[in-house]
């Protein structure tokens, strides 16, 4: 990997734009913005959530899945970072540490909360409206706490 000084004007300019968009995929699923999670990911992406209980499919599917799985979570807070960026011309591969509280809402009004720790493995490709996810996997790093038992994640 080239040293700081080694780097040019676009490459600086890809990561910076690469990091927005790995916080603007952070924002779109803590607000439940589905019109801004479009932003992140390609029309046909391919989206692989299943290390940590979800589903994989292309991405109009796994989005269609995240609103049903997220609805039940009034709080989440994805935290990205230690983001590792190889790029590679319209191309890049990013590995990005995910910390992810929820908080699920009981009946009684409380909060149960899981928390779940993960890793995102990204394919990301340059287009006219800049940097998309391409390909996204996640690899299970860990989960703490429990789910309720109420709770049932559609598949």
């Amino acid at each position: 990997m080239p040293t700081p000084r080694e780097l040019s004007h676009r490459e600086l300019s890809d990561r910076l734009q690469i990091n927005d968009l790995l916080i603007r995929y952070t924002r779109a699923i803590d607000t439940k913005d589905w019109k801004l999670l479009d932003s992140c990911f390609l029309p046909d992406a391919d989206v692989d959530y299943t290390a940590t209980g979800g589903i994989a499919g292309k991405y109009p599917e796994v989005r269609g899945w995240l609103a049903k799985a997220l609805a039940p979570f009034p709080i989440t807070v994805h935290y990205v970072t230690n983001s590792i960026v190889e790029l590679d011309g319209d191309r890049a591969r990013a590995r990005t540490l995910v910390f992810n509280p929820m908080f699920f809402a009981n009946p009684d009004g409380s909060l149960h909360d899981f928390t779940v720790g993960a890793t995102y493995v990204d394919e990301l490709v340059w287009t006219d409206e800049g940097w998309r996810i391409a390909k996204r996997s996640e690899e299970a790093g860990f989960m703490q706490g429990s789910l309720p038992t109420a709770l049932q994640i559609p598949r």
